[in-house]
């Protein structure tokens, strides 16, 4: 059996090579990126490039699993392009099973919002393949980490309203992947990959002052004073847009979402928010 995984020279595609390399036994993993040079020992390298699908069809080709993982390209409708071409070619390559990592509450929404190209994503899958999965994600741990050490001037996390997010380690996600490309009765399925907990703005604000000593609250702030803060920052419009987006899935309730999948695909529980923050705040 050959997997792919597309996309691989992110930080997400490094972690599930990790653990398809962990329990490989035999099996043989092919890495699909731009650097296909920077493949891991054991792992085989293919050029494929979202934006060149002629690229796509011969990294693909042999392919009996394939995991697609989005692009970080915040250009509105260039990952819904991507992502619809990627599965195309695949499904023309005659892989015969196809996993799609997705966004936690995927709905069908407009462009700039990040939820747009999962949706797009989700939908020609699901036309399309004879054989799919969808690994839904809730919002990274370590980007709330990130935003924790950003606004550590400010002394507070801003949102449009107080929230809950079961935020999930990234590792979590590539044990969840790993374990749906190298086992058995997953087709048709769409899982949703989150932590054990889901944490309100106040308590992961409190969690952060416990974990650096320092005071920290949760700011509620209006969309528009969002905004303009991220963009007084110096921050892209591709990337404000998206992390807006982000904010409205928050306070909609579009990652307050627990599951047991993470366990029940990886065999073994996500990994705490504590851990995730301590190891980057600490």
């Amino acid at each position: 059996m050959n997997i792919g995984v597309s996309g691989a020279s992110g930080n997400l595609g490094q972690a599930i090579l990790r653990e398809l390399a962990a329990g490989a036994q035999g099996r043989g993993i092919i890495a699909i990126s731009r650097t296909p040079e920077n493949a891991p020992p054991g792992v085989t390298g293919r050029f494929g490039d979202y934006d060149q699908p002629e690229t796509l069809a011969i990294a693909y080709a042999g392919l009996d699993r394939l995991v697609l993982i989005p692009s970080n390209d915040m250009r509105p409708g260039k990952r819904s392009e991507q992502n619809i071409a990627a599965i195309k070619v695949a499904v023309a390559a005659e892989v015969k099973h196809i996993v799609i990592l997705s966004g936690a509450g995927a709905r069908e929404v407009a462009e700039p919002d990040v939820g747009a190209a999962y949706w797009a994503g989700e939908r020609y899958l699901i036309q399309n393949a004879l054989r799919w999965t969808i690994l839904r994600m809730n919002y990274y741990a370590e980007s709330l980490a990130q935003e924790a050490v950003m606004a550590a001037q400010q002394g507070a996390l801003a949102g449009f309203a107080e929230n809950r997010v079961a935020f999930v380690a990234r590792d979590d996600i590539a044990a969840a992947a790993a374990g749906i490309l190298l086992g058995e009765g997953h087709a048709g399925a769409t899982y949703t990959a989150t932590g054990a907990k889901a944490y309100s703005g106040a308590e992961r604000a409190a969690l952060i002052a416990e974990i650096t000593g320092k005071p920290f609250g949760f700011a509620v702030v209006t969309p528009g004073a969002f905004q303009k803060n991220l963009e007084q920052a110096g921050m892209p419009t591709d990337f404000v847009d998206v992390l807006v987006s982000i904010q409205h899935h928050f306070a909609n309730g579009g990652m307050d979402i627990v599951t047991g999948d993470v366990e029940r695909l990886s065999g073994r529980a996500p990994t705490a928010l504590r851990e995730v923050l301590t190891g980057t705040l600490k």
